[in-house]
């Protein structure tokens, strides 16, 4: 019998199916590195989708892909698996070597611009939260790890949901890459962040989201190896 795993994610309930096929993409790249696996998705924003999926696979391995150990991921994913007996996996944002991997892709990207870190500063662009401060402590957590590695100019995080807020932490940063920490490109990133950046008037890089990195598929499938 096959290993199985389910990778999950809050979805956007204004637009369920666009974020599905999203993460059925993701889901479908981390089942290839994994012979004999059967990795399946859900988002939390599907009415009824996490329960069917897990009704269908059978006892799968719950892989939480956020950035943040908080509301969702400690209170609103666990209350929806009690009734089939499964815990979550540690979310992705936590995941062990992902600052490595963030780490790679910013020195690429600074070798690319011909830019100094010294001479650079780095926006971390979060989502942050009303309810927790995981959320915000996850980000900023990040953020000093990025800075201790690279000695940038300044670090600056900015968050859509919380002070500070994104817009005004940007402002006036000149050269400067913006790291969005966000799993997805739901409307965070789709609308806010880009909005925030724009009025701003930011002219730096800004990396996508980590749906769209390929050291994503790696890092999932590594975890779930090693759970599995």
């Amino acid at each position: 019998m096959s290993q199985t795993a389910l990778l999950v994610t809050h979805g956007s309930p204004s637009d369920p199916e666009s974020q599905e096929r999203a993460l059925a993409v993701l889901a479908e790249a981390v089942n290839a590195k994994l012979p004999g696996w059967h990795v399946a998705s859900a988002t939390l924003a599907s009415e009824g989708r996490l329960e069917d999926e897990i009704a269908r696979l059978g006892s799968p391995l719950i892989y939480p892909f956020f950035m943040a150990a908080g509301w969702f991921t400690g209170t609103v994913l666990p209350r929806r698996l009690a009734p089939f007996g499964l815990s979550p996996m540690t979310p992705f944002g936590i995941e062990p070597a992902l600052p490595d991997v963030a780490a790679q892709r910013l020195e690429m990207t600074l070798n690319e611009q011909g830019w100094p870190a010294r001479e650079t500063a780095l926006v971390v662009a979060a989502h942050g939260s009303a309810r927790s401060n995981r959320s915000a402590d996850a980000a900023l957590g990040f953020s000093e790890l990025m800075q201790a590695r690279f000695g940038f100019r300044e670090v600056r995080t900015g968050f859509v949901e919380q002070d500070p807020w994104l817009k005004p932490a940007v402002a006036g940063v000149g050269q400067a890459v913006c790291l969005p920490f966000f799993a997805t490109n739901a409307g965070h990133m789709l609308e806010d962040v880009p909005e925030a950046l724009a009025e701003a008037s930011f002219s730096g890089i800004v990396l996508p989201a980590f749906i769209d990195w390929p050291e994503t598929v790696d890092l999932i499938a590594q975890s779930l190896q090693r759970a599995g």
